[in-house]
């Protein structure tokens, strides 16, 4: 699998286990109703999880709809931020995690408790769709932002087949972790994908600056700085992946290396302030 294909596949991965785990939270509270309450309740879960994923997809149409349309310097500047939007978005997204995880358990089974008493069915509905959505839109907003990065067009089977193999892993990784495996924990899982979701934030980060600079928005400040391509290009098949994956650069300019070191200074800022390094592991409580 390329580089492209493996930030892809992470990515689909982790957002595909969040939305598994949001929907196992709303069905596990639906265990505790009457047979016909927990039947209507299902059914409608299972529409909004249809909904959310159609509204996904409809992003996604937009986003490519909007790409194709632009040509020059403004296709340029729509993939630049594209880029560096998809790596905000994935920093926020683990940022929150951190923040509210804990409580993401509760506060969604008390809002499917209600709807449940209330027999309010399409909140249970619309509760799916807007969870299911959120992690859809991420992960159209994620994998675009991946793909702008690469520059050219990416070919559409390699491009299924890391979709297929994030959502593959992602079954296996739900069912290891929903079953009570002694392997994998959901506090592993959690701060596992963190720190790989921050380090393909970081190779999206340094791909729009290189972006920015090739626009001549940013000064590249020097020539290389070094060059380790003799011991891993990041053109190659190894360094590729690790460039994709890391943002590791073989010749970088100063403005690179600038860019790269104040992003990890800004997540090592961040997740040092009181708060904000919480682990998400509450959340998974009543899925399981």
């Amino acid at each position: 699998m390329s580089g492209q294909g493996a930030q892809i596949a992470l990515i689909v991965w982790r957002e595909s286990v969040e939305a598994l785990l949001v929907i196992g939270i709303l069905d596990c509270w639906l265990r505790n109703a009457d047979a016909e309450s927990r039947r209507r309740g299902r059914r409608m879960l299972w529409a909004g999880v249809l909904a959310g994923v159609l509204l996904a997809l409809l992003l996604a149409a937009l986003l490519v709809l909007v790409g194709d349309s632009l040509q020059g310097d403004e296709e340029a500047w729509f993939r630049t931020a594209t880029v560096l939007v998809a790596a905000g978005l994935i920093v926020q997204m683990v940022l929150w995690m951190r923040a509210n995880g804990a409580s993401l358990g509760r506060a969604l089974g008390a809002r499917m408790s209600g709807s449940v008493r209330a027999g309010r069915w399409w909140g249970v509905c619309l509760l799916a769709a807007i969870a299911v959505a959120r992690e859809g839109s991420e992960t159209v907003a994620f994998i675009y932002g991946v793909l702008a990065a690469g520059g050219r067009p990416a070919q559409t089977v390699a491009v299924v087949t890391a979709i297929g193999s994030g959502f593959a892993a992602a079954g296996v990784s739900y069912a290891l972790l929903a079953y009570g495996s002694r392997v994998v924990s959901w506090r592993l899982f959690f701060r596992a994908s963190e720190i790989m979701l921050l380090l393909l934030a970081s190779a999206l980060v340094v791909a729009g600056a290189s972006e920015l600079i090739g626009l001549d928005i940013l000064p590249a400040l020097s020539g290389p700085l070094w060059d380790t391509s003799w011991l891993m290009d990041d053109y190659g098949p190894v360094g590729g992946l690790i460039s994709a994956l890391t943002g590791y650069r073989s010749r970088p300019e100063a403005m690179l290396v600038i860019v790269f070191g104040a992003y990890w200074a800004f997540i090592l800022w961040v997740l040092s302030r009181p708060g904000v390094g919480k682990r998400a592991d509450g959340a998974t409580t009543a899925a399981t």
